[in-house]
């Protein structure tokens, strides 16, 4: 087995276990308690009952400090976890007096709840050499095995403190200074602090010195269980109970009737890792290939490969140069001062123009001629999706109470592409695919086009077209995941717009028409206030940025 290696220019082993499961540390921030907590609109009594489980916590904590620093072999590294341990110790004696400096009293009694139970049960156990997969024979008396154990449970420490050290430094990014009304902020500036910060460092330190001598199966190990105590303390944020209306998680807003959401997503790039007409080259070529060696009569001329690869590159480099002149001459001189839908429509009609245009050369070139129906459908079964895509596209589908529909509104050229990477995400027939197609005759397509979605203009329209045949007694919410100029107009009409990987120029098309981008969590946070304030209301113009799929689950679907 090839273990977990290191090399001279990624850090330590905690920054890469942190790096790599960044993802999943972002999914709580879109929690009920989280985006409520940073709204300032939490009920008292869900915090208290929040901060009511430190003291498990820290006791598990002590314990499990307590017992690495006796298995740590160095005196140094003994010396570094005792002052751990006293931290802690320090933190269970003077909780009551914290409390009270946020402003706030802690209730007489608590029970510990089964999600810190959890946690806290997983710590022990992996500190006192409990450890799913490694074996230890009789007494533990080797340094290896002591420093592996220590190792072993500092990983389960380290990614706790640099979680609360995360979401308290993104909730204290979107209080709104002015106001200074959020009550919860002392306990925000408190994790926020050079003092928790440097805590959190310390264990990463350390662990990372304890880790050093590991090897590739052991450090493994490390990364294992770094990773369960990741996601039990995501649990555990997502278990605290809440008892008033949120914004998030999507599907359990409408509760208990359930939620009816109608999903819209752009393909190329949002859903796909790789661009469809650059796949759709590669068959051609590929195919064209095949056809040099091959003296068999063809229905169409034969085109050499070499050929057929160069007539794609002036097709794509034609395309790229006409398109950044066409979206240079549609960008106002100066920025608008408010948001301007009329103008952006306006504009995104020539955009339109030019599509049409493009798709036309694309034919009249004779480069989707003679391409198999089987290689298509063997590419799209064959495609990258971005991380999280198809999960998501399986659970929105196949989560009960969530009346779901999802349709894919895409530029692309072959449906047939689209459909068959879906269903080897097995998300077909239920999902469905509005996009252009390849005629065949026979199996092996014509070279033309059956035109049905090649500009802005023809995205809005099928989007508006199923908003209307939906049922007009019931309520819906309708999410638009996109990334491209083409998407901004369906966008900008659905109930939530969220650009995922926002690229410059977007940015710098949809401002300059007074289009707004924010942060999903931001804008959520702000959601949560004026929902709370009792003035809830669509907000024209703004648009949500992500980073990955894995936020856009969470927001719709939670932890």
């Amino acid at each position: 087995m090839e273990g977990f290696q290191a090399t001279p220019d990624d850090g330590g082993i905690a920054k890469r276990l942190w790096v790599k499961f960044k993802n999943e540390s972002l999914c709580a921030l879109y929690t009920p308690f989280i985006v409520c907590l940073a709204s300032g609109t939490l009920d008292s009594k869900s915090f208290l009952h929040c901060i009511s489980q430190d003291v498990y916590f820290l006791q598990a904590f002590a314990q499990a400090y307590e017992l690495a620093e006796d298995f740590a072999d160095d005196d140094e590294d003994k010396e570094a976890i005792r002052d751990l341990r006293k931290r802690v110790l320090r933190k269970l004696k003077d909780q009551d007096d914290l409390v009270r400096e946020w402003g706030f009293e802690l209730p007489n009694n608590s029970t510990c709840d089964s999600a810190t139970v959890r946690y806290t049960d997983f710590l022990l156990a992996t500190a006192a050499g409990k450890v799913e997969g490694e074996k230890f024979t009789g007494k533990i008396v080797t340094p290896f095995e002591k420093t592996r154990l220590a190792a072993y449970a500092l990983s389960v420490i380290a990614p706790c403190m640099r979680l609360y050290s995360f979401l308290s430094k993104e909730i204290k990014s979107v209080l709104v200074p002015e106001e200074n009304n959020n009550i919860y902020e002392r306990w925000i500036d408190c994790l926020c602090s050079e003092s928790f910060e440097a805590y959190a460092s310390r264990i990463e330190d350390l662990l990372d010195k304890l880790s050093v001598c590991l090897t590739g199966e052991e450090l493994d190990v490390v990364e294992r269980l770094y990773h369960q105590a990741m996601k039990l303390e995501l649990e555990f944020i997502s278990a605290q109970p809440i008892t008033q209306s949120t914004v998030t998680p999507i599907s359990q807003v409408q509760e208990p009737a359930g939620c009816n959401l109608t999903m819209f997503c752009d393909f190329d790039m949002t859903c796909s890792a790789v661009d469809s007409s650059a796949l759709l080259a590669d068959v051609a070529i590929i195919a064209a290939a095949k056809s040099d060696l091959d003296d068999c009569e063809t229905l169409y001329p034969r085109v050499s490969a070499a050929d057929l690869r160069a007539t794609w590159s002036n097709l794509s480099s034609k395309y790229i140069e006409e398109y950044e002149q066409c979206i240079e001459s549609i960008i106002p001189s100066e920025t608008v001062g408010r948001f301007d839908y009329e103008g952006l429509c306006k504009a995104l009609e020539q955009l339109s123009d030019f599509e049409r245009r493009a798709n036309d050369m694309v034919v009249r070139s004779g480069v989707l001629r003679g391409l198999s129906q089987e290689d298509i459908k063997r590419a799209g079964e064959r495609l990258i999706f971005q991380n999280g895509c198809k999960n998501i596209f399986q659970e929105i589908l196949g989560t009960e109470n969530l009346h779901a529909d999802v349709h894919v509104l895409s530029y692309c050229w072959s449906g047939d592409l689209i459909r068959s990477a879906f269903s080897s995400a097995g998300v077909l027939p239920v999902l469905n695919v509005h996009s252009n197609e390849l005629p065949y005759e026979g199996s092996v397509t014509t070279g033309d086009m059956i035109k049905k979605m090649e500009s802005p203009m023809d995205k809005l329209q099928a989007f508006n077209d199923i908003l209307k045949s939906r049922e007009s007694n019931s309520k819906h919410t309708t999410v638009y995941v996109g990334g491209s100029v083409g998407d901004l107009l369906c966008l900008l009409n659905a109930d939530v717009g969220i650009v995922i990987g926002l690229s410059a120029g977007l940015r710098r098309l949809g401002e300059q028409f007074g289009i707004s981008f924010v942060p999903l969590f931001s804008g959520l946070v702000t959601k949560q206030r004026k929902l709370a304030e009792g003035s809830l209301k669509g907000m024209s113009g703004i648009l949500y940025t992500v980073s990955s799929w894995s936020e856009i689950h969470a927001f719709i679907l939670g932890l």
